[in-house]
């Protein structure tokens, strides 16, 4: 079975909110920014390092996020070719960690409601497992984050355009390990303002594991 532990995380924030109308990932969120969810619950995690990929309003997201992203285990790769898709962030992101780390979760920075005991629990799950990929699910629908192994990393840089890697998984049904969840919420992300409205509705920030 190939070792693929440790693992690194890839957060893809380099995106322009198109269809939010504003910058969805400085929007307040409880008593944090919408992105600072997701990399606060990163950081919290088994992860062995978060790499933050920025493009669009980068200048901002440092200056509002300035004390998290100084944290040891954090780093930000800035994709200069963002306008062209969410393809160009995972290369990015590759670009940082092969060689170094034998997987990688791919990780999106709108989707706020994950949660650190779930992200070490898929973790741990997909570790001890011989397959080389790991996808959650709920009611039969595939959502994210999603991890590779480094026997995916060649595919993953031939990707093209505004898409992710949702035809590596496809085709590769065998090598997928299917974790099935019990929280909806876990994978809302926001796209529009409806959802961040549907997500405000689930924060509570005492009781979430941080």
């Amino acid at each position: 079975m190939e070792c693929k532990a440790p693992t690194a995380g890839i957060v893809l924030a380099a995106g322009t909110s198109t269809r939010f109308g504003t910058f969805k990932l400085l929007q307040p969120l409880g008593d944090k920014f919408l992105l600072e969810w997701v990399l606060d619950t990163c950081l919290d995690s088994k992860l062995e390092r978060i790499f933050l990929v920025l493009g669009y309003k980068q200048d901002e997201i440092t200056r509002a996020l300035a004390h998290t992203i100084k944290h040891p285990r954090l780093s930000i790769v800035y994709n200069s070719n963002y306008q062209n898709g969410q393809s160009t962030s995972l290369r990015a992101g590759l670009n940082e960690i092969k060689g170094f780390f034998p997987s990688v979760m791919f990780i999106l920075g709108d989707q706020p409601l994950i949660d650190n005991r779930t992200l070490n629990a898929i973790l741990e799950r997909y570790w001890h497992s011989p397959k080389s990929i790991c996808a959650p699910f709920f009611n039969n629908r595939r959502g994210n984050p999603v991890i590779f192994s480094e026997k995916f990393y060649s595919q993953i840089e031939r990707i093209g355009g505004d898409k992710g890697a949702r035809e590596i998984i496809d085709h590769n049904a065998k090598d997928v390990l299917r974790i099935d969840l019990n929280q909806p919420s876990f994978f809302y992300d926001v796209d529009t303002r409806k959802d961040m409205q549907q997500v405000s509705a689930f924060i509570d920030t005492p009781s979430r594991t941080m």
